[in-house]
């Protein structure tokens, strides 16, 4: 069951996102800031959590995901490191997913060999 509630809760957010994309004038990278910061909203009011539990991979991976990692890290950093902790936070808890991300980025660029568009 953890996988189906996986797969159709990730569909749904993909799909909502998709369908801000497709029926209103917000750019892309609009939309992606705007699931960033609800996931860190929504880790703020500890509803995120039990999404997740529920959701399992389909929560966690989405930028919805992401936004709720920053906002444990920077909470967690808070109450370690004080005030500064608000700007070191946020990239401590993600730079494993960033630094992954750019390592197989790279990869694929040497795989697949990328051309610029004309």
């Amino acid at each position: 069951m953890d996988y189906i509630n996986a797969f159709w809760v990730g569909g749904l957010i993909c799909a909502l996102a998709q369908l801000l994309m497709e029926k209103t004038k917000m750019m892309p990278g609009r939309i992606m800031v705007l699931l960033v910061c609800s996931g860190a909203v929504l880790g703020a009011f500890n509803l995120y959590q039990p999404f997740q539990e529920f959701a399992g991979a389909g929560a966690s991976v989405p930028l919805l995901g992401f936004g709720n990692v920053l906002w444990k890290g920077v909470k967690e950093s808070i109450v370690s490191d004080g005030f500064i902790g608000i700007f070191m936070g946020g990239f401590k808890s993600s730079a494993v997913g960033i630094s992954a991300a750019l390592i197989f980025s790279y990869l694929a660029s040497l795989i697949f060999n990328p051309k610029m568009k004309k």
